[in-house]
């Protein structure tokens, strides 16, 4: 399926299951069976969810939402309104159930409660003191915002596998290139 869990949240996770928002997008959430697939893989919901066509048009609504609001935050600009009710209306629902197995920690739940489990990270996200530390990965054309938890706040990828190694790669050829060229000028 492709998630990748390398933001430092839930909702900015979410988010980034739209990638290359600015070039050739690549939706990684195409049917609502992918949405109980993410939660298992994020750790929201680890029993089967069933997620109707309407709930996962609420879904896809919510994570535009919180990018806007997010990208919003980034640039310095207000909130939308819109943006904020929609936020709001899934923070009044209730989040997954918890339940000790000696296998470990079960998490039941419903489309909804899957929606207000990732509300609840925005909002925290949004209200909280990281909201300063936010950062679009420095790859051209990827558009996943992560928290940068780094000491130095340097941060430039949103994962290496994606992302960093590819550029450090790109980077290698392009100096093993120059020197080729250089120690064929000098010859």
């Amino acid at each position: 399926m492709g998630f990748v869990f390398v933001s430092g949240n839930a909702a900015l996770d979410f988010v980034g299951t739209l990638k290359w928002r600015r070039s050739d997008l690549e939706e990684l959430l195409n049917l609502p069976g992918d949405v109980g697939v993410w939660a298992d893989e994020a750790g929201i919901i680890t029993t089967p969810l069933a997620v109707s066509d309407d709930e996962f048009v609420e879904l896809l609504g919510l994570r535009e939402a919180i990018y806007r609001m997010v990208t919003s935050e980034m640039a310095g600009l207000p909130l939308q309104d819109a943006d904020v009710q929609a936020l709001n209306k899934k923070l009044e629902g209730r989040i997954p159930r918890l339940r000790f197995e000696a296998g470990g920690l079960i998490r039941t739940g419903d489309a909804s409660s899957l929606a207000t489990s990732i509300a609840t990270a925005a909002a925290e996200l949004l209200s909280g003191d990281e909201r300063s530390k936010l950062k679009e990965c420095g790859r051209e054309n990827c558009t996943r915002i992560f928290i940068d938890r780094s000491r130095s706040g340097t941060r430039t990828w949103c994962g290496m596998e994606e992302c960093g190694n590819r550029i450090k790669a790109a980077n290698y050829r392009s100096r093993r290139k120059a020197r080729t060229e250089q120690l064929t000028t000098a010859s």
